[in-house]
């Protein structure tokens, strides 16, 4: 399955048996599936059906789904709910003659009241009509997801163009790295002999010192780490599919080493700016990635 964004709108009007049926899906980034519906009441005893057919297609994203039904109805007398508008008479007549006013009921008003139109109240659609609306959810929720993996490309392309510029600023740093080995060497010797000056220190703690100075002036692990990372998101994103919630966790992984290699870098010298210059550069494509990623399923 190719990555999708969760942004997204789709639209479908079709006829149904007993009229004209528009359905329509909005959809926005969301932590996991939110589906907020906007439905007729004849569609109420269905909404659990398309629930379900719209949890089988999507799993993530803030979802606005409406949708209205037109009736086709044979006369005039089928379209209104007539005990409805027999109650508004009676009530405009009663209210009419208790405060001696010559009126007749306005009925242009009466069939703009909520539920006045749509047939007797009572009436349920044909039996098939839940059928119509699963298979018409799953139309338009296609629709929707070729709209959202359409957005998913280009958002892949940018988040895989970043994601390049990281294995390069990488490679980057391993090369300073390299030939900033004689400054770290330099700094540990200069933090050992300053150990050495001041108070009798046991063999053992000179040892643990040397180890710790040594781990915490040398970026390798970091390097190592931040290309085994980038390269798990680029085999993330081109396998497809769910990928939102995985690539949030790598983007934290390798923020996390690129702040642990600017604590490092201080106290070399000029490549140790490079190389912060380098990681700060880093970061900043990370958190480019990371506000794409938001929006991807």
């Amino acid at each position: 399955m190719p990555i999708r964004s969760m942004t997204g709108y789709a639209r479908i009007r079709r006829a149904a048996a007993d009229g004209e049926v528009v359905f329509s899906i909005k959809s926005v980034n969301h932590r996991g599936l939110d589906v907020h519906f906007h439905l007729p009441p004849e569609f109420d005893p269905y909404e659990h059906s398309i629930r379900n057919v719209i949890r089988r297609l999507i799993s993530r994203g803030h979802l606005e789904v409406r949708a209205s039904l037109k009736r086709t109805a044979p006369d005039a007398e089928a379209a209104i709910n007539v005990p409805m508008l027999d109650s508004f008479v009676s009530a405009w007549r009663a209210a009419a003659a208790r405060h001696g006013v010559s009126a007749e009921p306005d009925l242009a008003s009466a069939l703009r009241i909520p539920g006045m139109m749509g047939g007797n109240g009572d009436r349920d659609p044909d039996a098939g009509f839940e059928q119509f609306l699963c298979a018409l959810t799953e139309d338009v929720v296609k629709e929707l997801n070729v709209f959202r993996e359409r957005e998913g490309e280009d958002t892949l392309r940018v988040v895989l163009e970043r994601n390049q510029q990281i294995r390069d600023a990488v490679t980057k740093v391993r090369d300073i790295r390299s030939r900033a080995v004689p400054a770290f060497q330099a700094r540990l010797q200069q933090r050992l002999s300053e150990l050495l000056n001041t108070a009798q220190i046991e063999p053992q703690r000179l040892v643990q010192e040397a180890a710790i100075l040594a781990d915490r002036g040398d970026i390798g692990e970091e390097i190592a780490r931040l290309e085994i990372h980038a390269e798990q998101l680029e085999k993330l994103l081109r396998a497809g599919g769910e990928a939102g919630k995985k690539l949030d966790f790598l983007l934290q992984e390798m923020n996390r080493e690129t702040n642990t290699m600017l604590s490092k870098t201080n106290g070399i010298g000029e490549q140790g700016l490079t190389l912060t210059e380098t990681a700060l550069a880093i970061k900043a494509d990370i958190e480019k990635i990371r506000e794409q990623s938001l929006n991807l399923e």
